[in-house]
C-alpha cells in the first residue's frame, strides 16, 4: 500500500456509506465562544493542533474491497475553515437564525473529494463567535471527537506521537482481537460454552461449579441477545416516524446544572442519565399530546450508544461502539412512573451482549456490498424512532483562541428513516440536550425540547419533598451512550 495510504476498518466503512437522501451521516456540533475569535487565530490552531492528526488530511477512498484512507494532494486549509455571518430574517433572534443555519448545514453534504470535515466561523453572534463543526461519522465517533476537539482547546494536550498514532493506523482492531467473533461464529460458539465452561470448571481451583454455571449463563445470554436483536418487534407508530423530506432543524435549552440532576438520581434511587432519559420522554410524550395523538401505553424504540473503547484510548480515531435498544415510555404521564420503567429497562440491559452484537454487525455490514449493507442496518432502523446518546464533556470550562467556551451543543446523525436526534453532552458543571429532527416528521423541535426543562423539575419537586432521613434504594450506573 503507498505510502500515508491506509485501509479503513470494515466499521467505519459501514459508517462512510450510511448517508441516504434524507439523513446523512455527519456529526455537528457548536461552540459558543465569548468574546469573538479571530479567522487567523482559528487557522493557526487548527494548523497547529488539528491536523497533527493525520485522519484530518485524508479523503476516505472506497474500491472493490472497501475503503482507504488517502492523504490529500489538494489538501487547502481555506475548503475546510469558512466564514459566515448571520443571516437574520425581520423579528428573528440570533438564536433563531442560527439553529435554522445549523439545520441547513446538518443538510449539507461533505465534499468526498477532500476530507469529510469543515469548520464554519459565524462573525458576531452574541457579542462573540459560534464556531460550527462538521465531520462524517467514519471518521470518528463521538468519545474519539469529543477527546480531539478538547485537545485543540487551550487547556488541551497535543495528541500522541504520530508513531503511536501509526501503529494503531495499521494494526488490529483491538475489540475485535480480544473480545468479538464475527457474528455467525459468535452465536455457535455460544453453545460451546456450556461444554468448554463445565469441562474448564472440573480443572478450575476454588468454585467449579460457579464456574460452570457462569460460562453457562453467558453463552444463554449471547443467545439470547443476539435472538433480541434479530427479531425485535416494531415500535409504537407516531408522527415522529416515517420516511422524511431531508430538511433538518435543530434546537437546544439552556444547561441543566449537573448537581441538581444527581441530587434528583441520588434522591430516587436512580442515575443520572435514567433522569435525563425519563424526562426525554416526558418532553416528546407532552408533544405528542399537544399535537393532538394520544401516546397513552406507547413506547418508541430509540437506539443508545455504548462506548467499547478504554478511556484513554479516546484520542484513536475510528468508531468502537455498540448499539441497544430502548424502549423508551414516551405513554408514561406520572415522572416517577416514567423513570422506574426507564430505570428497569436499563438495568436489564447491563451486561447484555447486544453492543457487541450490534458492533460486529456493523464490522460485518462494512464487509458487504451495499445492498448487504442496508439489509442489516434495516434491522435495527425499520423498527426505531430515535437515537439517543449522551456523551461526558470537559467538567471544567474550556478556553478557545482566548476566548471562553461559554457553551457547547452537538447533534447525533440518523441513519435510514430515523427522523429524530437526542443528544446530551455535559460540560462545566451543565447538561446540554440537543435535539435535530426532519421538517416533515416534527416541524419544530423546540417544542419538545422546551419540555425538557419543566419534565426534570416535576422529579425535582417531587424529590426535594421526599424526608432526609429516608434511605432510598441506589442504582449504580447504566450504559453511558456517546455519538456516532
Amino acid at each position: 500500500m503507498s505510502e500515508g495510504v491506509t485501509q479503513m476498518r470494515p466499521v467505519d466503512h459501514a459508517w462512510l456509506r450510511m448517508d441516504t437522501d434524507v439523513n446523512l451521516m455527519m456529526i455537528v456540533g457548536v461552540w459558543l465562544l465569548t468574546p469573538a475569535i479571530r479567522l487567523e487565530d482559528l487557522r493557526e490552531r487548527v494548523a497547529t493542533r488539528l491536523l497533527r492528526y493525520e485522519r484530518f488530511r485524508q479523503k476516505a477512498v472506497q474500491d472493490v474491497v472497501g475503503a482507504r484512507w488517502v492523504p490529500d494532494d489538494d489538501f487547502d486549509l481555506a475548503r475546510h475553515i469558512v466564514v459566515e455571518k448571520l443571516a437574520r430574517k425581520r423579528g428573528q433572534t440570533a438564536r433563531d437564525a442560527l439553529q435554522a443555519r445549523m439545520g441547513e448545514l446538518a443538510a449539507t453534504p461533505l465534499d468526498h473529494a477532500h476530507p469529510l470535515w469543515q469548520y464554519h466561523l459565524i462573525e458576531h453572534y452574541e457579542g462573540g463567535s459560534a464556531l460550527v463543526c462538521r465531520i462524517h461519522h467514519c471518521i470518528g465517533d463521538g468519545v474519539a471527537l469529543n477527546s480531539v476537539m478538547t485537545s485543540v482547546t487551550d487547556e488541551g494536550v497535543e495528541p500522541p506521537e504520530l508513531a503511536a498514532q501509526e501503529a494503531d493506523a495499521h494494526g488490529g482492531d483491538w475489540l475485535a482481537d480480544t473480545l468479538l467473533r464475527p457474528l455467525g461464529e459468535a452465536t455457535v460458539r455460544a453453545v460451546d460454552l456450556y461444554r468448554e465452561g463445565i469441562a474448564k470448571a472440573l480443572d478450575a481451583a476454588g468454585h467449579p461449579r460457579r464456574a460452570a454455571l457462569d460460562a453457562a449463563r453467558n453463552g444463554v445470554q449471547l443467545v439470547s441477545d443476539a435472538a433480541a436483536l434479530a427479531f425485535m418487534p416494531d415500535d409504537a407508530p407516531t408522527t415522529l416516524k416515517g420516511h422524511g423530506s431531508g430538511r433538518k432543524l435543530v434546537s437546544w435549552c439552556e444547561p441543566l446544572p449537573l448537581t441538581r440532576v444527581k441530587a434528583v438520581g441520588k434522591a430516587l434511587g436512580a442515575s443520572v442519565n435514567d433522569v435525563l432519559l425519563a424526562s426525554v420522554a416526558g418532553a416528546i410524550g407532552d408533544y405528542l399530546c399537544e399535537t393532538g395523538e394520544d401516546p397513552t401505553g406507547k413506547d418508541i424504540r430509540a437506539m443508545v450508544p455504548v462506548n467499547l473503547r478504554p478511556l484513554e484510548s479516546a484520542w484513536q480515531l475510528g468508531n468502537r461502539f455498540g448499539l441497544v435498544p430502548l424502549l423508551v415510555p414516551v405513554g408514561i404521564e406520572n415522572p416517577i412512573e416514567r423513570l422506574v420503567v426507564v430505570r428497569q429497562r436499563m438495568t436489564a440491559l447491563k451486561g447484555s451482549y447486544q453492543p457487541l452484537l450490534a458492533y460486529e454487525l456493523l464490522a460485518l455490514s462494512g464487509l458487504l456490498v451495499e445492498s448487504g449493507q442496508k439489509a442489516i442496518s434495516n434491522l435495527f432502523l425499520d423498527k426505531t424512532t430515535a437515537v439517543m446518546t449522551n456523551v461526558a464533556g470537559p467538567a471544567k470550562p474550556l478556553s478557545f483562541c482566548g476566548s471562553r467556551v461559554r457553551q457547547t451543543i452537538f447533534w447525533v446523525p440518523s441513519s435510514g428513516d430515523v427522523g429524530v436526534g437526542v443528544s446530551i453532552i455535559s460540560y462545566a458543571g451543565g447538561v446540554q440536550l440537543g435535539l435535530i429532527t426532519d421538517e416533515q416528521l416534527c416541524p419544530n423541535p423546540a417544542r419538545i425540547s422546551d419540555r425538557f426543562r419543566p419534565e426534570f423539575e416535576k422529579l425535582r419537586r417531587i424529590a426535594t419533598r421526599l424526608p432526609r432521613e429516608r434511605p432510598s434504594p441506589t442504582y449504580h450506573g447504566s450504559p453511558h451512550g456517546q455519538t456516532s
